[in-house]
């Protein structure tokens, strides 16, 4: 394990670092602008943190902030005693008024930290039909904030099923301790000026998608243990990293941390087969060693050594949801990857290693896309679904191509790391 995960320096307190973290959640994630509202959701066990990015906001300049707490107590509660005729209900309402914010300006904060294996043991049939059911009434948000419509973000909150995930050998207040340590290093809060940190690793990773941007390949081959894999990219693809500017003019980072530069496949062009390297924490079941065949961009066959029940409900959602909205690289040597952390969290382990993601395509990768309709965007390749499910695809034992226009292949990863 990396001696910064291990050994945290005792320079700042603890409450120092979580206002560090605040703060560069509303100032480098969301950019908030004066007057804008915010809209948060968090789980009850972020209660500080979520205190403390609401302060910031205020001193933004924002004009409200509403959170919206999840109990995950709460949820078992349904899975154990709800009506089955529940499972398909969600609280649309609730997803309309989202909506509504978003179409008014209101930008978009995710706090996570959720149990990687809450639904573990629950009915995957009632786990689908409630995720599908969510999907559906969230969706109309959803198509904002995969848009860039605002400006939005996710950051992460050390709770004590999570923590225990991750350091399961040590008690609950030492394995908390730990977590949030990492999140803390991984989020560039512990450098002497969080800010300044952030603008000199959004200019490497703008760099990276600049080079990318002028090759235009037109399409990614990973070879690998287990992983045979082309990836054709969407007609105008355009490679994305670190800060953006959304819609709304406010530039943000959509994830803190990011190590990637993604860009959008081709919902047709995807065809081999591959194996993740790490395991997907999704909706609380824990999917682990996936492997799955492309044919024509659809995946025709799937399994996993555990959760394999939720994935091919995953994968039958909708038509979009066998084909791949998102392909992003990231080396082997960030951070993230160096921590020698498994974190059982997508926002974390998706940026210690290079990965593809299931469902709907982001319009901001493709060049122009911000205007154009849903059948504008298909017939440039983007996919469409009601699920986004990113799950990690590279290490060090895998190689990557660019494939240039003319079909040459082009080293573009060698071990997990950059060419050049």
């Amino acid at each position: 394990m990396n001696e910064q995960f291990r050994n945290p320096s005792d320079a700042a307190s603890h409450a120092e670092r979580l206002d560090r973290l605040a703060e560069v959640a509303v100032r480098v994630g969301l950019g908030l602008k004066p007057g804008q509202e915010l809209v948060m959701t968090a789980p009850l066990d972020a209660v500080p943190l979520v205190r403390r990015i609401t302060e910031h906001a205020y001193k933004a300049g924002a004009s409200l902030v509403t959170t919206l707490f999840s109990d995950e107590e709460a949820t078992l509660m349904r899975f154990r005693h709800g009506r089955d005729e529940g499972f398909d209900a969600a609280s649309a309402w609730l997803y309309e008024g989202m909506a509504a914010a978003f179409k008014n300006g209101a930008a978009r904060l995710a706090v996570v930290g959720e149990n990687p294996s809450l639904l573990a043991k629950e009915d995957p049939e009632k786990v689908s039909r409630a995720n599908r059911a969510r999907s559906k009434a969230y969706m109309p948000a959803l198509n904002m904030i995969a848009g860039f419509d605002v400006n939005w973000t996710i950051v992460s909150a050390a709770t004590p099923a999570w923590a225990k995930a991750v350091f399961p050998g040590d008690p609950e207040d030492v394995a908390v301790s730990k977590l949030w340590h990492a999140i803390f290093s991984a989020s560039r809060v512990d450098a002497p000026d969080p800010i300044a940190a952030w603008e000199k690793h959004n200019a490497n990773l703008q760099a990276r998608t600049r080079m990318l941007n002028e090759k235009n390949y037109a399409a990614l081959h990973f070879q690998g243990p287990g992983t045979d894999l082309r990836v054709g990219l969407a007609e105008a693809h355009e490679w994305n990293g670190g800060s953006a500017k959304a819609k709304n003019g406010v530039v943000c980072n959509a994830n803190i941390p990011t190590e990637e530069v993604f860009t959008t496949p081709h919902k047709d062009r995807v065809d081999g087969y591959v194996t993740s390297t790490k395991p997907l924490s999704y909706n609380g079941t824990l999917i682990e060693d996936i492997q799955v065949t492309f044919e024509g961009g659809r995946i025709v066959n799937a399994k996993a050594r555990t959760g394999e029940a939720v994935l091919n409900k995953v994968l039958d959602t909708d038509e979009g949801s066998r084909r791949l909205g998102e392909v992003a690289l990231v080396p082997f040597s960030s951070p993230i990857s160096q921590s020698g952390l498994l974190f059982f969290n997508t926002l974390f382990d998706e940026n210690a290693s290079s990965h593809i993601a299931l469902g709907q395509a982001y319009s901001k990768c493709i060049r122009g896309g911000g205007g154009m309709s849903e059948e504008e965007l298909a017939s440039h390749g983007a996919n469409k679904s009601l699920i986004h499910i990113d799950w990690m695809i590279g290490s060090d034992k895998v190689d990557v191509d660019g494939i240039t226009q003319d079909g040459t292949p082009e080293p573009l990863m060698r071990g997990g790391e950059w060419v050049a």
